[in-house]
């Protein structure tokens, strides 16, 4: 996997960290982002589609 590095504001580091640990959703921080980006490309691939953006491989 390739490693990045982002600024994310204290406060919105501090609402993920409720999410992550032992009694979290998430295993680390790093697993929840990717679920988060991967998320975020499924709705905009949604948006996309209703708009009629989506290429398709036909």
């Amino acid at each position: 996997m390739v490693k990045i590095s982002v600024e994310i504001p204290e406060e919105l580091l501090d609402d993920l960290d409720e999410h992550v640990g032992e009694d979290g959703k998430f295993v680390n921080r790093s697993d929840a982002i990717r679920a988060s980006v991967r998320k975020t490309l499924d709705l905009l691939d949604e948006i996309d589609e209703r708009h009629g953006r989506l290429e398709t491989d036909e």
